[in-house]
């Protein structure tokens, strides 16, 4: 699979652009753990054009991350198109290494974003989509990707009919959650109208799947029952990184990998934290850490207390001395298996 002159090779895993999750701390793991391409947290138009500084720091990467996707939202055209140029020279704007891709964020349902006919909000629109994503194929030089979802609600999933207009707008691959703007999180994702944009004779681009990707086994399914390009996993991740290395051993080899033994937990959790301290200094690197740091360690039997302990700490040393204790004091229990790790 190719995004424009960019080879993953075949059956990619890709992570997921997620607010708060998806800074280069966690990115840089995830594609060291194998995620294909990794994406910067979703990024305001409005606050690139307007020289905001969180805007800002959202667009610096790092070259370990490479292939990444800067991935802005919006609903005002002009602006879009704005900020997907700031985007292509992020590297002379903000330092770092700069973007690979542009990603369009349409996919978002978060009701304060999608209200204001941004993100999946814009499904509404999809003349105004489908112009806006015209315009910055035309404004970039850089490859320009899509994620959106399957329609406004039940009534309206348009995909199959606008996957085949972003296309001809040339966008160089689209990506599909498979649930409706109403629906948020809530049910299963529905994979077979991803299926269905992808076996249309007419579409060129790879089609990325997305939804519900929480296992080796489900990831191989969508590869090998919807025909998809490549497959893109969000929430699965969330304190789980290592669960692309997971994926991509399953698809080569059928065999599954044995459940990540706590200390290798702990010294992934300890380069985590040394990472978001060293990239966002205190107390920041801290705070931004905490939601990550209780993941890895869910499922594990009488942690809440040292759970509590962990996510209220605003000592970097006290949090490397819990995390040796739990390496101690759990070191040697069966590490939970299944996606109720997952944090999903």
């Amino acid at each position: 699979m190719k995004i424009g002159n960019i080879d993953l090779g075949e059956r990619p895993v890709l992570l997921g652009p997620m607010e708060d999750v998806t800074d280069g701390s966690f990115r840089g793991l995830c594609r060291e753990q194998g995620a294909a391409v990794v994406y910067t947290e979703f990024i305001p138009a409005e606050g690139l054009i307007r020289d905001a500084v969180k805007a800002y720091d959202k667009m610096k990467t790092f070259p370990e991350e490479a292939p990444i996707g800067i991935q802005i939202y919006g609903s005002d055209p002009d602006a879009m198109v704005r900020a997907a140029q700031m985007a292509d020279h992020a590297a002379e704007l903000v330092g770092g290494n700069g973007a690979d891709l542009i990603d369009i964020n349409f996919g978002c349902p978060v009701s304060k974003i999608a209200a204001r006919g941004a993100g999946s909000g814009m499904m509404r629109y999809p003349d105004k989509m489908v112009d806006i994503t015209r315009r910055i194929v035309e404004a970039v030089g850089k490859p320009v990707t899509v994620k959106t979802r399957l329609g406004w609600d039940d009534h309206n999933k348009i995909i199959v009919e606008l996957a085949e207009r972003l296309q001809d707008c040339g966008i160089a691959a689209l990506t599909i959650h498979g649930r409706t703007r109403c629906q948020m999180y809530r049910g299963e994702a529905d994979w077979t109208l991803i299926g269905a944009v992808k076996e249309n004779p007419r579409m060129r681009i790879p089609i990325i799947g997305n939804g519900d990707i929480t296992s080796p086994q489900k990831a191989r399914e969508a590869f090998d029952r919807y025909g998809v390009d490549g497959i893109m996993v969000a929430r699965a991740s969330f304190g789980h990184p290592w669960i692309f290395n997971e994926i991509n051993h399953f698809l080569k080899t059928g065999e599954e990998l044995p459940p990540l033994g706590i200390p290798e937990r702990v010294a992934l959790a300890k380069r985590h934290l040394g990472l978001s301290l060293e990239m966002k200094g205190q107390p920041r690197g801290i705070y931004e850490m905490r939601r990550h740091l209780s993941c890895y360690f869910k499922g594990l039997p009488d942690f809440k207390e040292t759970r509590m302990r962990l996510v209220t700490s605003t000592d970097p040393d006290e949090m490397y001395a819990l995390l040796d204790y739990i390496a101690d004091r759990w070191g040697d229990t069966p590490p939970p298996a299944g996606e109720s790790v997952y944090g999903v």
